[in-house]
């Protein structure tokens, strides 16, 4: 599920401006419709999951990703019920399963209005390198 290498830099910062290899995932960010758990876990696991199946990207996912994220409940239900080992593999999950803005930007999925058209963004200005050395001479 997530793209290697390094985190997008903002425009003005980028050093090779060529299209980048891989694009982002538009999603209409509208709630998934979700699936109930297959199990019985403690209530507030019940309302992580109420949010984490109906994230709007949760439409992208095949079964074996709804079992990651069964899985992830487990775990989940592992924490709340105070086993505190259970955090690093639910933190390293919840990246997995883009639970949070950051997590999904670093799985380049992006939500957009609904019925929205997608928006060309156009290439960072080039310094015309001739005017760069006149006005530094």
């Amino acid at each position: 599920m997530p793209v290697t290498g390094r985190k997008p830099k903002p425009d003005g910062q980028k050093r090779n401006r060529v299209k980048p290899v891989h694009e982002w995932t538009e999603v209409p960010d509208v709630a998934f419709e979700g699936r109930p758990l297959p199990f019985r876990v403690p209530r507030r696991t019940a309302q992580w999951w109420s949010g984490v199946s109906t994230m709007p990207h949760c439409a992208l996912w095949g079964e074996s990703d709804w079992q990651f994220a069964f899985d992830t409940a487990l775990i989940a239900a592992q924490f709340h019920d105070g086993e505190l080992r259970a955090a690093p593999e639910l933190r390293m999950r919840e990246k997995v399963l883009g639970t949070t803005v950051d997590f999904r930007r670093d799985l380049r999925i992006r939500y957009v209005p609904a019925g929205a058209e997608p928006v060309e963004v156009a290439a960072g200005a080039v310094t015309d390198m001739a005017a760069y050395r006149d006005a530094v001479s």
